[in-house]
């Protein structure tokens, strides 16, 4: 996409590719398609084994090493002061708030220059208040100073302008539609006698991976579970599938690359996500891209998406047994099962194409 003027814009994310998540996903798929601007992008080089400058699709990829992550604001302010002075950016982006700090001491060094917030933040809202508790007036700052802030979902633009933001603005994250594409065979489950269920995403918390394998252990035997990820609940999800016998029906695959997914997904009959907290859910959109029907809770950002009985189906918070009467629903009713599998198709197609999001921060910057 162009847009009218080119313009130079700097980015704060503590993350980037090689290590992918929503956030990550989400700078390279809105930088690759705004090719009339220049974009410069500053994140922490983990371990310091990666290279220090290269280019990655349409940024120019800076990393800063340092011994420890709780430098990098410091570190990363200091670059990024350096880069201006040289390319006179019109615009800083720091994507999570996390990455504010150093986009804000930028602000108030160069008040010229534009602040683009952007919230993406998936852990409960009080645990990153407390993680903040020692800058939080700081912390606060990073909102109101920022000339604009997009949030992905409702709930993460109430928390904002809770924080003082100002000018807010929801933008969600997206899909690759040409890579996660609509798959007619799923409009029914192609086998009864070997129900393939997926999850994919972070082994922690706030997935709660555990309860579908609770959930699991009171469907038949005919019900198998994928598990796509990996992090800290690993061993603990693993002991739990063997003292509930369910080991066996279950196939833990570690993180593969973003283009695998798609097959992975196409191969499996349901998609679930028990989160506990969720700042919108990448997972469940590229899944519900592709005609799998979901199965997700009532928090978060899951709402502005997930109608129950429309797009997917809802389940309990922290019950098992509610997760596997929604899959029992979806595999006796060929008719829920399609109805859902079309619907969300439809809304990812009518509100999370990355080539509409992309037009949106287009026009911000």
């Amino acid at each position: 996409m162009s847009i009218s003027k080119s313009k130079k814009v700097l980015i704060f994310s503590f993350a980037y590719y090689p290590y992918v998540g929503g956030a990550e996903v989400a700078i390279k798929e809105v930088t690759d398609r705004l090719d009339s601007v220049e974009f410069d992008l500053i994140t922490y080089n983990f371990l310091g084994k990666l290279a220090t400058e290269e280019k990655i699709g349409n940024a120019n990829i800076f990393r800063i090493k340092s011994f420890t992550k709780y430098l990098f604001p410091i570190k990363s302010f200091i670059k990024g002061s350096l880069l201006y002075r040289k390319n006179s950016y019109d615009t800083v982006w720091a994507v999570m708030a996390n990455t504010g700090f150093a986009a804000l001491f930028l602000k108030l060094l160069f008040p010229k220059i534009k602040f683009v917030l952007t919230i993406q933040e998936g852990d409960p809202i009080p645990q990153i208040k407390r993680r903040v508790w020692f800058v939080y007036p700081i912390f606060k700052m990073i909102f109101k100073l920022a000339d604009h802030v997009t949030a992905i979902s409702s709930y993460l633009a109430d928390f904002a302008r809770e924080m003082g933001a100002g000018s807010v603005e929801i933008v969600p994250n997206g899909v690759d539609l040409n890579k996660f594409k609509f798959q007619k065979e799923k409009l029914k489950v192609k086998d009864k006698k070997n129900v393939m269920l997926v999850t994919t995403g972070r082994l922690v918390k706030k997935n709660a991976v555990d309860d579908i394998i609770k959930a699991l252990a009171i469907l038949a035997d005919n019900f198998f579970l994928k598990i796509v990820g990996s992090g800290e609940d690993e061993e603990m999800l693993r002991h739990l599938a063997k003292e509930l016998d369910v080991s066996r029906r279950i196939q833990f695959t570690p993180v593969v690359s973003h283009e695998m997914l798609p097959s992975i997904l196409v191969e499996s009959d349901i998609f679930i996500r028990p989160s506990l907290t969720e700042g919108l859910g990448n997972s469940f959109l590229e899944a519900m891209a592709v005609g799998l029907p979901v199965i997700g809770t009532n928090v978060g950002g899951i709402p502005d998406f997930l109608k129950d009985g429309e797009t997917g189906l809802f389940c309990k918070v922290r019950s098992p047994e509610d997760i596997a009467e929604k899959v029992g629903r979806l595999i006796e009713s060929a008719d829920l099962y399609q109805r859902v599998s079309h619907g969300g198709r439809k809304i990812v197609e009518e509100k999370y194409s990355w080539d509409m999001i992309a037009k949106k921060y287009g026009y911000i910057f």
